[in-house]
């Protein structure tokens, strides 16, 4: 991607420290000590360690270097703060008070209580100008590389000569913890490779975590390791040292075609007489006698949640934040008059978030082809052929895989690769599946574009938690599951999904969309992409599936997640599949017809949406009066759900082998004669008299 321009087009407030004196400079960063003392203590609950330690480094960041405007935490052009070390969440909530951001002294003395505005770790949505949820660590970490990727990316797409619109840092800070989890590495690895160079992390060494002193179980040599990644890194910078601090992060900004980390030695609960250096200031509240000991070793005089006027006027970031936003206005109105197709694009995508006024039609034409070419095809290729005929459309489609674009076939003709220097719309994530979907997570965060990256459905368990971050922020994240069940056959059970469908749909929030056939993956993509809400998970075959042919109002009732397929008069059965084990339902309808047996099949390819239709619709497709067999190549326990103690399930309870995929599927009992049989059996035993009781 080129570079738009060799420095920001923001100046840091390099004034700002000359108008206090040493005295009130100190006190400044004094006042976020003691707003998480004062409120950790009032929950009794809480990690006051680290905002202490870290407020000589948060004083100084937010005050001279930090772009951002407290009336609008939505500025497009804003800075993105993360806190990754997210336990530390009062230093954030502190800094969101001081500088004027819709967060009354009356949350901060709520904190960790029911519905409060300050929950224990950040969350996005609850209080403004929390960029992402935090709290497992490291995930905030490769939250931020997704956005200094979205801010590259925007910047390389939109910006022009003389017309910089887009031009942003984005700061983080982590603790020991952050680096201890793995998906650092997989995060900060990639992030030296693409040299995201307005990514700028703090790193609060302070060689304590919960258990203690680091130095028995932590001894990396941190800035060697991110050194091998790539990145600029800036060494032992004393983390209480403003005039140290404010040089360090100066040196960062200056932008040198890398990431950057700065490396703070600090003190944990710096200021407290007896604990500060010791895990006991970690995760606990100081007591009433330690607080009152550092007010007094301290010098602040000030009451429990009582802010001194001078410093209050101090830390108030309103008037220079709104100076710096009516100036990115000014230069963006300008550059709407000298590109305005662009401007309105921005406009489109950024701030609005709306998808394009053609999209209705575009995604219908796209399912009416989908309809009319029958194709019986494997679900990953239909997939891949939405993808083809919904990407021209979307220009802030961002795609990507875990190393596996060839068997998830994420990648489409308008795929291009993203590299540094250049600009592209398709990451190679390299096998690092977690940390692609926690990116995938900050790329949504940030707005402009709509992510969505594959690998296959055994390693959703290595992105997991990436995912259940997604639903708990309600972001547009698409992942793609291939490789979905024990069709997979050779590679044997290592590779053979079982339970992972099911835990999937556990992910409150979470779409899980499992298709029959091309036309249901059409449906899961336009369903994706115009699920604003939450992110979805697309489950997709290896193997080939039959097409279905479907009357208009069956078409329809796709996009309610269940509906009648098959119908005939006076069921005796309801067969209820999804995915490649909807081919084998029908088969046995055709087969139990022979016998007798009249059934009716269902497809559910979202259970969650589903379950949200209304009653009276969840009655026609799964009438309780007639006996529902649900069957699908995984766990049976979840489909206990839809039926019921009178139903049965056709499953696989156990791991698979490494043997081809129909003999895996006998041997797993995974047959047609098995459905036929469990069929009878329900029919026989709903057409028994009842007992006397």
């Amino acid at each position: 991607m080129a570079k738009t321009a060799a420095k920001s087009s923001e100046s840091a407030i390099t004034d700002v420290p000359q108008r206090h004196s040493p005295g009130v400079l100190t006190e400044l960063a004094h006042a976020l000590r003691f707003l998480a003392a004062d409120a950790v203590e009032a929950a009794k609950s809480g990690h006051p360690g680290m905002p202490m330690g870290m407020a000589d480094i948060a004083e100084v960041l937010w005050r001279q270097f930090l772009k951002h405007n407290p009336a609008d935490p939505h500025w497009p052009d804003r800075d993105r703060f993360v806190l990754s070390n997210g336990h530390g969440s009062m230093l954030l909530y502190g800094l969101l008070h001081l500088t004027g951001y819709a967060l009354p002294m009356e949350e901060l003395k709520r904190f960790r209580q029911l519905h409060s505005k300050t929950p224990g770790h950040p969350e996005v949505g609850i209080t403004p100008g929390v960029e992402t949820t935090t709290g497992p660590l490291g995930q905030g970490l490769a939250n931020a590389v997704g956005m200094a990727l979205s801010e590259q990316l925007l910047a390389a797409e939109f910006n022009r000569p003389a017309h910089v619109i887009v031009d942003h840092r984005t700061w983080v800070f982590v603790g020991d913890g952050c680096l201890m989890e793995g998906i650092s590495h997989e995060a900060c690895s990639l992030a030296g490779t693409l040299r995201l160079s307005k990514l700028i992390v703090i790193y609060d060494d302070n060689g304590i975590s919960i258990d203690g002193h680091v130095k028995h179980w932590f001894t990396d040599d941190t800035p060697k390791r991110f050194e091998a990644y790539g990145w600029r890194v800036l060494r032992a910078i004393d983390g209480h040292d403003r005039e140290a601090i404010g040089a360090a992060i100066g040196q960062a900004c200056d932008d040198d075609g890398r990431p950057t980390l700065i490396c703070c030695k600090t003190i944990i609960g710096k200021g407290s007489p007896n604990k500060a250096g010791t895990h006991d200031v970690h995760g606990a509240a100081l007591g009433a006698a330690e607080v009152a000991a550092t007010r007094a070793a301290l010098g602040w005089t000030s009451e429990p949640f009582v802010v001194p006027e001078t410093i209050r006027t101090a830390w108030d970031a309103r008037a220079t934040g709104a100076a710096r936003q009516s100036d990115w206005r000014r230069r963006f109105a300008a550059y709407a008059r000298m590109y305005p197709d662009l401007a309105a694009e921005f406009e489109r995508r950024v701030m609005r978030r709306a998808l394009p006024d053609n999209w209705p039609v575009v995604s219908s034409d796209a399912l009416a082809k989908v309809v009319a070419s029958r194709a019986g095809i494997t679900s990953r290729k239909a997939s891949q052929n939405a993808l083809e005929a919904l990407q021209p459309c979307l220009p802030e489609l961002l795609g990507g895989s875990a190393d596996l674009g060839g068997s998830n076939l994420t990648e489409v003709r308008g795929s291009v690769p993203v590299r540094y220097g250049r600009w592209g719309n398709y990451i190679n994530y390299g096998v690092r599946e977690f940390g692609m979907s926690a990116v995938m997570n900050g790329v949504a965060l940030h707005g402009g574009l709509i992510p969505y990256g594959g690998t296959f459905l055994t390693f959703s368990d290595y992105s997991r938690n990436a995912v259940r971050m997604a639903a708990l922020m309600r972001e547009r994240v698409i992942y793609v599951f291939t490789h979905d069940s024990i069709g997979l056959g050779e590679d044997g059970p290592t590779h053979q999904p079982i339970e992972h469908v099911s835990a999937l749909r556990l992910i409150p929030n979470n779409s899980v969309w499992r298709p029959c056939d091309a036309v249901e993956t059409m449906n899961a993509w336009i369903a994706a992409i115009e699920h604003c809400d939450g992110p979805t998970c697309l489950i997709l075959s290896r193997q080939n599936l039959p097409h279905f042919d479907r009357q208009a109002q069956q078409l329809a009732n796709i996009r309610r997640g269940g509906y009648v397929l098959a119908d005939s008069d006076d069921p005796a059965v309801t067969l209820l599949a999804t995915g490649s084990e909807v081919a084998l339902a029908m088969q046995a309808r055709d087969l139990l017809r022979l016998q007798g047996i009249a059934t009716r099949v269902v497809s559910m390819p979202s259970c969650s949406d589903f379950d949200r239709q209304s009653p009276d619709y969840r009655d026609t497709v799964l009438p309780r009066h007639v006996p529902v067999l649900a069957i699908e190549a995984g766990v049976p326990q979840f489909w206990r759900a839809y039926t019921g103690f009178d139903g049965d399930v056709v499953g696989v309870d156990r791991f698979g082998e490494s043997a081809p995929a129909a003999h895996v599927a006998e041997d797993l009992g995974l047959t047609l004669q098995a459905v036929t049989a469990s069929a009878r059996r329900l029919a026989q035993s709903a057409r028994r008299p009842s007992q006397p009781a």
